[in-house]
């Protein structure tokens, strides 16, 4: 019977490479859905997690964490820096460091922090140091740029036009260890050289103009001094010390990342700071909402995916159905040679089985290299490594699309197994 059955695969080798082809595609389909949406989950959930709390200005959640936790820019109003102040003065606070968005370099964000989040952030260096002085940078494990590199910060990005900050170059010191989040693409400068380029002093009063940070192109944003007329800058020194001791008079800030000491602090300082002037949250938390919507689209596209299976599994019947009717001949002599009905329907359904099973087993092989190949792009443009994998779960797919296949595969053959040989031989 194997034999027999090898020998039709190979006389009718074209079509057996269509149907293959044709599960494969519709298979893979499906599984790139399924593989990509928990890469993204798992991906994202285990960028959070380096972030204990998040405290900004009032505003979106979502939004906040993105532009915090994943760098994503965008407009965010500043909260006064006297909520630093009391953070870094609060017994519940391990650290709290503030940071400051809008200036990038060749695609880089730079990103205004402290020295305790930097040297925190990743466990430690890949080589170097961390900085102490205003003209001093740490990289990301990403970020191709080599120790004592220079950095000259340019506000914005090339793509909406931005400017290059004269003020203050930047060399690197450091490079960090890889996190696996979208701060492995990040430079990390002393937040204090970032307000002194942008003409914000301690104790320096501003406001925020959120009517001219609207009208700015997107990912032109000026987090730190929104506001400010662009040509108003204070003398930035290269070589200037650091002064991490932040006091009322602190210039505003679009967010604070911040680590509590102990679980219960950390639901603590969540509910003092969620207090309408500022709102805290749980970058874990927000995601979780982001998960609700993503489902929903993962159950859409995994629906599409099973239509288009579906389409292809009543396209293989229609051509199988024809094929048998083509096959009649070769049946009724196999009958008439004394092959049983039993037989015949085990030739036929095993023939029909290998070739859908082939396409499976193929689906499943196309469908992993379409997500590693997504999550590759994915993670060259933002930074977070997206863990793709097959799960427990996927095996159980795996074993419903083979009965299914086992169930489509009994039709034919039942078709071959009923068909007298004498009536076979007439056709």
């Amino acid at each position: 019977m194997i034999r027999f059955i090898l020998a039709d695969l190979r006389r009718l080798w074209a079509g057996s490479v269509v149907v293959v082809l044709l599960v494969g595609l519709a298979t893979a389909l499906g599984v790139s859905v399924i593989l990509q949406e928990r890469a993204l989950r798992l991906g994202s959930a285990r960028a959070a997690d380096r972030f204990d709390l998040v405290i900004g200005a009032g505003g979106s959640e979502t939004q906040l964490v993105l532009s915090s936790v994943f760098l994503q820019p965008s407009a965010l109003p500043l909260m006064s820096g006297d909520v630093l102040a009391r953070l870094t003065a609060d017994p519940r606070v391990e650290w709290a460091a503030p940071v400051g968005f809008g200036d990038s370099f060749s695609g880089y964000p730079i990103v205004g922090t402290t020295r305790a989040l930097t040297e925190t952030i990743s466990g430690g260096f890949f080589e170097g140091r961390v900085f102490t002085s205003e003209g001093e940078a740490v990289v990301g494990s990403s970020v191709d740029l080599a120790i004592g590199s220079e950095i000259k910060p340019m506000h914005g990005t090339v793509d909406t036009g931005g400017h290059t900050h004269t003020e203050l170059a930047y060399h690197v010191t450091g490079r960090l260890l890889p996190t696996g989040t979208a701060w492995d693409r990040a430079i990390l400068v002393p937040i204090q050289a970032v307000w002194h380029i942008h003409g914000l002093e301690a104790g320096e009063e501003h406001e925020h103009d959120h009517t001219a940070e609207a009208d700015r192109p997107e990912g032109a944003v000026h987090a730190e001094g929104a506001g400010e007329d662009a040509d108003h800058h204070a003398e930035a020194d290269p070589h200037a010390g650091l002064n991490e001791n932040w006091t009322t008079q602190t210039p505003g800030l679009p967010a604070i990342l911040v680590k509590p000491k102990t679980i219960a602090d950390a639901y603590k300082l969540r509910q003092d700071y969620r207090d309408g002037t500022t709102i805290a949250v749980f970058p874990g938390e927000v995601l979780t909402n982001l998960y609700a919507t993503l489902g929903d689209a993962k159950q859409i596209l995994v629906a599409v995916a099973s239509g288009a299976q579906g389409l292809v599994a009543a396209s293989l019947i229609l051509v199988t159905v024809i094929h048998i009717g083509q096959r009649r001949r070769q049946i009724g002599a196999l009958r008439a040679f004394g092959a049983p009905r039993g037989a015949i329907f085990g030739i036929v359904w095993l023939e029909f089985f290998v070739l859908v099973a082939a396409g499976v087993g193929l689906g499943f092989a196309l469908g992993y290299g379409a997500a590693l190949v997504l999550s590759g792009f994915f993670s060259q443009s933002s930074g977070v490594s997206l863990p793709v994998g097959f799960a427990r779960e996927d095996a159980a797919l795996a074993m419903i699309l083979l009965a299914f296949t086992a169930a489509l595969a009994a039709l034919p053959a039942v078709l071959a197994y009923r068909q007298p040989p004498a009536q076979a031989l007439r056709g």
